[in-house]
């Protein structure tokens, strides 16, 4: 049985993200949606609103879990079993990111990354940029699923 990984900080998941679990899902066996901590990020919703958004999204794919990864995501794909680590790609911007991580996790781990091209309607879709739109009063229908729209705006509502 093949188990996949796929990392991320999901602040807050978004339609691309949900792509890219949805294939990946039809290509493993089962996959684990790792929401992460980033050291480098900070967050608008906490560890356990993060997992429960995902959790919502993905809900419909019954191979596919979501949990929190902490430490290192080599560490996390060695301790699951996990045969790769799946990452979506909008475009070379991301790729010249995920080279090094990717090179990274297999030294650590010798488990390989899967890159999965995000459909194109999602190229131009990152959670920051659904962030700011939010902030911002704009409009985030067709960027993320309908809870995450929700609950974004409540959380842009609560923090003014």
């Amino acid at each position: 049985m093949s188990t996949a990984i796929c990392p991320g900080s999901f602040d807050p998941i978004t339609l691309g993200h949900v792509d890219v679990v949805r294939r990946a899902s039809t290509m493993f066996d089962y996959v684990i949606v790792a929401v992460a901590h980033n050291a480098r990020k900070s967050y608008m919703f906490s560890n356990d609103e993060r997992i429960a958004l995902a959790q919502d999204a993905l809900a419909d794919l019954e191979n596919v879990r979501v949990e929190l990864a902490e430490g290192l995501i080599a560490n996390f794909a060695r301790d699951h079993g996990a045969s790769a680590i799946v990452k979506g790609l909008r475009g070379t911007a991301d790729y010249d990111d995920e080279q090094a991580m990717a090179l990274l996790n297999r030294y650590l781990s010798g488990i390989e990354t899967v890159f999965i091209m995000g459909g194109t309607e999602y190229n131009h879709v990152a959670s920051s940029f659904v962030k700011e739109i939010a902030h911002y009063g704009g409009n985030i229908e067709g960027l993320v699923p309908a809870s995450v729209a929700q609950a974004l705006t409540q959380k842009v509502a609560e923090n003014g």
